[in-house]
């Protein structure tokens, strides 16, 4: 484990010093374009000119691009934010349509993950009853990954012509998307969860995997009284792994709360548990009668079509 965050460490800087190189080779071009564009050159070969005078903008530009990139990745210097990010996705209020919303959910982020350089990974999932997921559980891994994606926690609304109502009515749905970082075992170890704290309760985990899945409760989902907050996994075909998995989740999920409260004890962490239902929205998505995206949270941040 400890070699693994070293060769982390080691990336993340080998990666910092190949864009200063390229930052340096940017401006070196730029500085030397700029002494050659003399009056001189102008008189005798004004297309040469102009070419340098195209090549030195297209090079200006692109270096403040980056450095916007990289005073935005500045700005993700929480104690979590250069972790990888495990998301959630679940229906909520809405049936079949929320379960549609999931699925397009699940594919928007990921879209987004992989244009950003993020691997992605489908954990976990639970099909709907008709289209879609009831849940969904992604892994994105990549250098500020959970700093990138922590904003996304709340619950988001969609308006939208259902396609699954039969006179084609106008339809508000929504799902809630949860976001917690991935940390190593040293870095839970320390977090101690009294047992009495813990609700602990196994479930078959279902689809592929033959009898053993289908027949005997592998699954667990683990509830933390406190706080309310549940975790189920049904990744692995025992039981034992299961448990271990889910309260590695449910401790990592505690300590980024506690960042964000900026609690010492554990003990002080209220419950902070994503409620897919009217009022608690934080993006709203409507398709009909007219296209806006609007965060509710930053006032007047809206786009439109």
């Amino acid at each position: 484990a400890r070699a693994k965050v070293v060769n982390q460490q080691i990336s993340h800087h080998t990666q910092l010093i190949q864009k200063i190189t390229s930052w340096m080779d940017l401006m070196g071009d730029c500085t030397a374009a700029l002494e050659l564009l003399t009056p001189d050159l102008l008189e005798e070969d004004e297309e040469m000119y102009h070419q340098m005078i195209e090549e030195c903008e297209t090079t200006a530009k692109q270096l403040i691009s980056e450095g916007e990139k990289f005073e935005l990745q500045l700005m993700m210097s929480g104690k979590f934010d250069g972790k990888g990010a495990r998301m959630i996705l679940t229906a909520g209020a809405g049936g079949t349509e929320a379960c549609d919303w999931v699925d397009m959910l699940r594919r928007m982020y990921t879209r987004h993950a992989e244009r950003m350089g993020f691997s992605v990974t489908e954990e976990d999932k639970t099909a709907g009853d008709v289209v879609g997921y009831k849940s969904v559980e992604l892994l994105m891994e990549g250098t500020n990954a959970y700093g990138w994606f922590r904003g996304e926690k709340g619950a988001h609304r969609l308006v939208r012509l259902s396609p699954f109502n039969a006179n084609n009515k106008r339809q508000t749905t929504f799902a809630g998307v949860d976001v917690m970082p991935v940390l190593e075992d040293e870095e839970v170890a320390d977090v101690v969860i009294p047992e009495s704290e813990l609700e602990i309760t196994t479930l078959r985990s279902g689809g592929k995997g033959g009898q053993n899945v289908n027949k005997v409760e592998t699954g667990v989902r683990i509830k933390h009284i406190p706080t309310n907050i549940n975790i189920k996994c049904t990744q692995q075909r025992s039981q034992l792994l299961n448990k271990q998995i889910a309260l590695k989740l449910l401790k990592s999920q505690l300590l980024s709360i506690a960042q964000e409260q900026k609690c010492r004890d554990l003990q002080e962490i209220r419950g902070d548990v994503v409620e897919a239902a009217w009022g608690a929205q934080i993006r709203n998505y409507v398709l009909q009668p007219y296209k806006m995206v609007k965060d509710t949270r930053v006032e007047g941040w809206e786009t439109t079509d």
